[in-house]
């Protein structure tokens, strides 16, 4: 079996496919978006939070079933820390005995519990947070293609914004199909998945300029093919060791931080396939050519001829 460095796949003769497939996953996540739209947290549609701390570790379905018996809507329980300690979030108005009213219904089925606090977030600090994690995503983007448009040259920037907006949008959709909890821990994973992919598109981005630089040919599609692959064993390295990370998170730590694990794992696994097709393959439609990064002998000679 050849290493991976030894490899030459044709990744841009794939890549029709590449885009195919890629449409797709956008198309339906542009839909679950319109017709589902996310399932938004606590932290920004406003309600009550209320903590409370068992005597033994419970079971979540048993509470959520009784919590929506007795007429509460749009419960959500979690672990909070330890499996004794659990926090119920109700998307409602804040009422000051709710913890105490929570806690004498728990306690109906002989289990000790106590509380540990209740409180209430407003909508309107939910609107506010809502509306600043939008402004932040746009301003961050914004960056990165300034950025890369002054490290490198503009198309790149445009390919590099294009990846990154693809790879938002298939993990925001894809919590939008499945109805899965979207807050703050989420959002903080998307902003992650930014830089990751950012990153491995910015080693791709290197070696297909410096490749086209030290290249003898004009087939720019081969000279893709030739950067990719050199950087291909340290994308799937890299790749590949944060998921396994993130597989253990999501296994072993807990209801609070899982769809933040979940977000990452998608948004890498989405990411590798953009830096790999995307990011580079997106510099095809828009003829990046080697005239791009090294000025032409006419032109150098223009340029010597005008100086003094």
């Amino acid at each position: 079996m050849k290493p991976l460095s030894n490899l030459q796949i044709d990744f841009m003769g794939r890549r029709n496919l590449a885009f195919i497939v890629s449409a797709v996953m956008l198309i339906v996540s542009i839909g679950a978006l319109v017709f589902q739209q996310l399932n938004l947290g606590l932290d920004f549609t406003g309600g009550t939070l209320i903590e409370v701390r068992y005597g033994a570790a419970p079971s979540l379905d048993a509470i959520r079933q009784l919590m929506v018996d007795s007429g509460f809507r749009d419960v959500s329980v979690q672990t909070f820390g330890a499996s004794t300690e659990v926090l119920i979030r109700l998307q409602q108005a804040f009422d000051p005995d709710v913890g105490s009213d929570v806690v004498n219904l728990l306690r109906t089925s002989g289990e000790n519990v106590n509380l540990v606090r209740a409180e209430f977030v407003g909508a309107q600090v939910g609107d506010q947070l809502r509306d600043q994690s939008g402004l932040g995503l746009l301003v961050a983007l914004g960056v990165v293609m300034l950025y890369v448009a002054f490290r490198f040259q503009y198309k790149f920037a445009i390919g590099a914004l294009l990846a990154l907006l693809h790879d938002v949008m298939i993990v925001v959709g894809i919590f939008a199909l499945f109805q899965l909890e979207f807050d703050l821990t989420v959002l903080a994973a998307i902003l992650a998945v930014i830089g990751y992919s950012l990153n491995d598109t910015i080693v791709v981005y290197d070696r297909i300029r410096e490749t086209i630089r030290t290249s003898r040919i004009d087939d720019m599609p081969q000279i893709f093919n030739e950067a990719i692959n050199a950087t291909l064993s340290r994308t799937l390295a890299t790749s590949g060791t944060t998921m396994l990370v993130l597989i253990a998170l999501l296994i072993l730590g807990g209801d609070m931080i899982e769809n933040f694990a979940i977000a990452l794992l998608i948004g890498i696994g989405v990411g590798t396939f953009s830096s790999i097709y995307i990011s580079g393959a997106l510099l095809l439609p828009l003829k990046l050519s080697r005239e791009d990064l090294i000025p032409t002998k006419k032109a150098i000679d223009e340029e010597e001829e005008e100086l003094p």
